[in-house]
């Protein structure tokens, strides 16, 4: 029994090159290319409508570039298959989890292997989700150290977690404290659903967020807690917090 197309969003500043890559799609029964986006900001809209199960995803685009893109998609990253001009951006492409780097211009078969390998990984996320022990995975609690002793603190009492080095500090009802762990790892543990990432050394919790703060110098601004703390939004993030906002 044949395996059903995997949908594709195609992301790209270059209108031939969208061009290209919907006429290579239309040419390969493995994929089917269900919508196209210019920029970042369109492309998460877009990655919110049609929901697809693979991004080919430029890596040069004014605004917010491929590889910021791909850091802003929440966890579980969709797979993302980077089309390019440039070949020294590899190493930073797999960072991201990247399934296959290809350079332009592309041919068929080369793009044939990236969507198997694409397959491959939709597999792998499919598979993981449906993993009861994986569903319930998400942190719940933390213990940690608060005046000489060890004490609970729920995930959900968390306002927000900042990085400080190789620690992390955990803002909850006008306390703080500190757990040894970086915020890449933390960040992975988190649900996506309740917590965001806005900045290379700040994660918030979602419902704790009061409005957004607008930037008059032309940075990308912040976010205002509903316990009036307002924090920075890293210009990498900034697509992800507005997509947030619904804007």
């Amino acid at each position: 029994m044949s395996l059903a197309p995997l949908r594709a969003l195609a992301v790209d500043d270059e209108p031939l090159a969208l061009e290209r890559m919907a006429i290579l799609c239309r040419g390969l029964a493995s994929v089917d290319l269900v919508a196209t986006a210019p920029d970042a900001a369109a492309a998460l809209r877009q990655i919110a409508a049609v929901q697809p199960d693979l991004l080919f995803l430029d890596i040069a685009m004014p605004g917010m570039s491929g590889l910021e893109l791909a850091r802003a998609l929440p966890p579980p990253r969709l797979p993302v298959v980077f089309v390019t001009a440039y070949d020294n951006h590899a190493v930073a492409a797999f960072d991201v989890e990247a399934v296959d780097y290809l350079m332009k211009p592309i041919d068929a078969e080369r793009l044939a292997r990236a969507v198997a390998r694409a397959r491959d990984r939709a597999s792998q996320l499919a598979a993981t989700a449906k993993a009861p022990a994986e569903a319930a995975s998400w942190l719940a609690e933390f213990w940690v150290p608060s005046r000489g002793d060890v004490v609970r603190l729920a995930v959900a009492d968390i306002e927000y977690i900042e990085a400080e080095r190789d620690y992390m500090r955990l803002h909850a009802g006008g306390r703080s404290f500190l757990i040894h762990e970086t915020i890449t790892e933390l960040e992975r543990r988190l649900d996506p659903g309740q917590f965001l990432r806005i900045h290379r050394s700040l994660i918030v919790r979602r419902d704790r967020v009061a409005r957004l703060v607008r930037d008059g110098g032309g940075g990308a601004g912040g976010i205002m807690l509903e316990s009036g703390a307002v924090l920075p939004v890293g210009r990498t993030y900034a697509v992800a917090v507005r997509a947030m906002a619904g804007r």
